[in-house]
């Protein structure tokens, strides 16, 4: 038996990387999955945008473990069409009990002072309205459990301290935070829990990539991702160049069951221990 039996959970930004773990780890302890993706590129992401190959991929691992999956192509910045991918699943699958707010960007670094202001918005809309969305679409149907539900939201270590050229992505994921602790009081009443999670840096496009690599080594004139994990281990005490994203999906998992059932309100970090430096 899983611990996740008979439940359905909501992933945003499910079509690959840390979005695609978490659907196969919540599959794996018995739940369904509604999943959506934008599958289009982003202004400023220096990672190359999800495809509709990338979301088939994850529906093909979900449905491997015998579990049922709806997938559709939404934008967070989109509420009509949020609404309508997560109405849509629940139809078809009949419940939701977990909501995770996953999907986000992390766009060209800059000085606060050099940054593009759409670039700032977008950031915004997307990491933080997106998350607002996405939880306001779930919410309805959570209500409607007689034992409540989950909301998870995956902020960054990035949500509890500061980083020099990330101010819009700084700004985020402190701002969930803040979202997240009101939804935490707004929505006790009815048994839901509200939670964050705090990554340090993931093995994922987001992270693996030229921009990052010159970014942490200018050092060098043509850094490589090598490069790169050379000098990533110096940022956590236990000395891990990245963590994986199945190391996330076992945190999620944890809060979204019942052995968190009075876990609410809570910022936990899984970093290697990177904010305790």
């Amino acid at each position: 038996m899983g611990r996740l039996d008979g439940k359905v959970v909501l992933i945003s930004g499910v079509a690959r990387s840390q979005g695609r773990s978490h659907a196969v780890r919540f599959a794996e302890e018995g739940a369904d999955v509604i999943g959506f993706d934008v599958l289009d590129k982003i202004k400023g992401s220096p990672s190359a945008p999800a495809t509709q190959a990338d979301m088939d991929e994850t529906v093909r691992q979900v449905e491997a473990l015998d579990r049922r999956i709806v997938a559709t192509k939404a934008d967070v910045r989109d509420w009509a069409a949020v609404k309508a991918a997560v109405d849509d699943g629940v139809a078809q699958l009949g419940r939701l009990d977990v909501v995770l707010g996953n999907a986000g960007v992390f766009t060209a670094p800059s000085l606060a002072e050099d940054m593009e202001d759409d670039i700032f918005m977008d950031t915004l809309d997307i990491n933080v309205a997106g998350v607002w969305r996405t939880a306001k679409a779930g919410i309805p149907h959570l209500k409607k459990n007689e034992n409540g539900g989950s909301i998870l939201i995956t902020s960054s270590i990035a949500g509890l301290s500061g980083a020099q050229n990330f101010a819009h992505y700084v700004a985020s994921k402190h701002a969930v935070v803040g979202l997240m602790r009101t939804l935490a009081l707004e929505l006790a009443q009815h048994n839901i829990r509200v939670n964050t999670v705090h990554p340090g840096s993931i093995n994922t496009v987001m992270v693996t990539n030229d921009t990052m690599a010159r970014l942490f080594r200018p050092d060098l004139e043509n850094p490589t991702t090598d490069d790169f994990l050379a000098v990533a281990g110096q940022m956590n005490p236990m000395g891990v160049p990245l963590l994986e994203p199945f190391d996330i999906s076992n945190a999620l998992v944890f809060l979204a069951s019942d052995e968190a059932r009075y876990i609410t309100g809570v910022t936990l970090p899984v970093d290697a221990g990177t904010l305790i430096q």
